[in-house]
C-alpha cells in the first residue's frame, strides 16, 4: 500500500507529534511504502509578517497545495493520512484528493472540529460556548489572549463547518479513545460510521518497574494550565509527600510554578524511562477533554499505577480500583486521599501497577495499533469504491 503522511509541525511541540512520527515509522517499518508531505511552523518568522503568512495559510496556501497536488500525481498514494494541517498546508489539499479519488483518513488529537483553539478549555475549566456553529465566541472571549488569533481561528472553523472542507472529503476519521469518538460523534459532524478508534501504541520496555520502591508520585507532560498542574501541587502539600514533575526540554512552558517544585527536564526517550520507573505512582491530573492520555498509557506499561481525573479520556485509561483510581476533577482533597491509599499500601500499589502494565500489553502495543490503521485504511479505500 502506497500512504502519503500529511501534517503540520508546530513551535511549541508536543506529544502528538511524536505519536505521529511513531506511527509513521511503525508503518514504513512494516513494508509499506510511504511518504511525507510536511510544513514547519518554525519558518515563519517572529513578527506581525509571520503571523500574517500563517492567517493567510490556513485559509488556503497556494504553494504548499500546488506542491501536494504535485506530490499527488507523481506519488499516486493508495491513501492520504493527515494529523494537523494548520496553518501552513491548509485543508484545500483535500479537495484536491477527492478530485482524484483518494482516500483521506485523518487523525483527531485535538478538537479541532469542534473548537476554534482546538481544546474545549477557557479560564481554567471546560468551555463548550462554541459548538453548534458559534465560533465567534472565541473571538468574544479572546480565547487565545490575542484577538487577531482568536479571530483568525474563529473564522477558519467557521470556514470548515460552512464549506465542509473535512466533512465531505475526508473519508474516515480516527481518534484514539472511547470518549473522544463519543464526543465527535455528538458534535463533529462525522457519522459515527465514519469515526474509527485506534489507540496510540507506546513502546513497552521488556522488564516492568517495581512502583513498590518507587519514591516519588509523578507527573509528566506539558506545562500548561489545562494539565491540571495547580491541582497536583495542591495535592502535594496536602500530603506531604514527594511530588515530581517531568517535561521535555522541546516543550514550552506557560505555567507559574513555585520555587519549591521539584521539576525533572527530559531530552529524550531514555530521561523519560528513568523517571517513570522512580516513581510510586503516575498522576494525570488534566482538567480538560484528554483525547488519549499518552503520559499515562507510558507509565502504565512500565507498571506504575495511574491516578487520573475524571474527565476526556483519562477515565478511559483507568480501570477504577483495579489498575488506579480515578479521582474527582481539580479535587485535590480527592487526590491527595487516593495518593495515600496507594503510596501507604505497597502491596496494593504493586498489584496495581502489575494490572496497568498487563493492560498496556493487551491494549496499547504496536502490532494492534498497526492492524488498526491498516484497517482503517482499508475501509476508506473501500469507502471510495476503489
Amino acid at each position: 500500500m502506497r500512504i502519503l503522511y500529511t501534517y503540520n509541525f508546530h513551535r511549541g511541540g508536543n506529544g502528538s507529534l511524536n505519536a505521529t512520527a511513531a506511527t509513521i515509522g511503525l508503518v514504513r517499518a512494516s513494508g509499506h511504502e510511504v511518504r511525507e508531505f510536511t510544513r514547519d511552523s518554525k519558518a515563519l518568522l517572529k513578527n506581525i509578517w509571520g503571523r500574517l503568512t500563517a492567517g493567510t495559510h490556513a485559509f488556503y496556501a497556494p504553494e504548499a497545495v500546488r506542491a501536494f497536488t504535485e506530490t499527488l500525481d507523481e506519488f499516486r498514494p493508495d491513501v492520504v493520512h493527515a494529523w494537523d494541517v494548520f496553518p501552513l498546508i491548509s485543508p484545500w489539499v483535500f479537495r484536491e484528493c477527492a478530485r482524484r479519488k483518494i482516500a483521506v483518513v485523518m487523525t483527531a488529537d485535538d478538537y479541532f472540529l469542534t473548537c476554534p483553539v482546538r481544546n474545549h478549555f477557557r479560564d481554567g475549566a471546560v468551555c463548550t460556548k462554541c459548538l453548534g456553529g458559534h465560533e465567534y465566541w472565541a473571538t468574544l472571549h479572546n480565547c487565545r489572549g490575542n484577538l487577531a488569533e482568536s479571530v483568525t481561528l474563529s473564522a477558519y472553523s467557521a470556514m470548515l463547518r460552512v464549506l465542509r472542507l473535512q466533512r465531505d472529503y475526508v473519508t474516515r476519521l480516527v481518534v484514539s479513545s472511547e470518549f473522544t469518538r463519543d464526543w465527535m460523534a455528538s458534535h463533529s459532524g462525522f457519522d459515527r460510521s465514519r469515526i474509527d478508534l485506534v489507540t496510540h501504541f507506546v513502546e513497552i520496555p521488556d522488564e516492568p518497574a517495581d512502583p513498590g520502591l518507587g519514591s516519588y508520585v509523578a507527573f509528566g507532560g506539558r506545562f500548561v494550565p489545562e494539565k491540571g498542574i495547580d491541582t497536583f501541587l495542591e495535592a502535594s502539600e496536602i500530603c506531604g509527600l514527594p511530588f515530581r514533575l517531568s517535561r521535555n526540554e522541546a516543550f514550552f512552558t506557560n505555567v507559574d510554578l513555585p520555587p519549591n517544585a521539584d521539576v525533572v527536564v527530559t531530552s529524550g526517550r531514555e530521561d523519560l524511562q528513568d523517571f517513570y520507573r522512580g516513581a510510586r505512582i503516575m498522576v494525570s491530573p488534566s482538567i480538560w477533554f484528554e483525547t488519549f492520555g499518552l503520559v499515562g498509557a507510558e507509565a502504565m506499561s512500565l507498571g506504575i499505577p495511574l491516578i487520573g481525573s475524571d474527565l476526556g479520556a483519562i477515565r478511559n485509561l483507568i480501570d477504577d480500583g483495579v489498575d488506579g483510581f480515578i479521582f474527582e476533577t481539580g479535587n485535590a482533597r480527592d487526590l491527595a486521599d487516593k495518593v495515600r491509599t496507594i503510596w501507604d499500601d505497597v502491596e496494593l500499589c504493586r498489584r496495581m501497577g502489575r494490572a496497568a502494565r498487563a493492560k498496556a500489553l493487551r491494549l496499547w502495543t504496536s502490532d494492534r495499533h498497526l492492524e488498526g490503521l491498516i484497517e482503517t485504511y482499508g475501509r476508506a479505500i473501500a469507502d471510495l469504491g476503489r
